[in-house]
């Protein structure tokens, strides 16, 4: 089984009901390692990024307002990047399908999702469905420097314009 990266991010609900260690415990199960963790706000560009090849879809809207926590009050997820043998088929088993009422009610969808009445699956995770979903994803949702094992090719750019916040001494 060769080695596979994947995403994984508990969605707002799963932070909002204190799901983050249960769902991590389950993770665990899969015998893989964390290469990247990160809690942030979703930026409506990074939403629409993610989730651009459902544009046409109804419930794209509330899907949009859903992972930027509009939904919840609360802005917030956990992005992981997992890396192993089979960590895509691994995760996406115990993650369960992405309709929380056919998911496996052991699997984390079963136990904590729900369906909204508008029709959008509150499912509490996201699981990366491919390789190439994998790396679109990881690419969106972390930086080269942000994992600490290379995944996919890089390059190194001088930015002398960019501004960040720094810590005040």
């Amino acid at each position: 089984m060769n080695d596979e990266s994947t995403l994984v991010i508990i969605k707002p609900d799963g932070l909002l009901h204190s799901l983050t260690g249960n769902v991590l415990t389950r993770l665990a199960e899969a015998r893989l390692k964390i290469i990247g963790a990160r809690v942030l706000k979703v930026s409506a560009e990074l939403a629409h990024a993610h989730y651009g090849h459902l544009r046409e879809r109804p419930f794209y809207p509330q899907l949009i307002a859903y992972i930027t926590g509009a939904l919840h009050g609360e802005n917030r997820v956990m992005a992981l990047v997992y890396w192993g043998p089979g960590a895509i088929g691994k995760v996406r088993q115990i993650v369960g399908e992405t309709n929380p009422e056919k998911a496996d009610p052991v699997s984390i969808r079963g136990a904590y999702g729900r369906i909204l009445t508008g029709g959008l699956f509150e499912n509490a995770v996201h699981a990366s469905s491919s390789t190439a979903d994998a790396e679109r994803e990881i690419k969106l949702w972390f930086s080269p420097d942000e994992l600490v094992h290379d995944l996919y090719p890089t390059t190194t750019e001088i930015v002398a314009t960019t501004t960040r916040r720094i810590w005040k001494p």
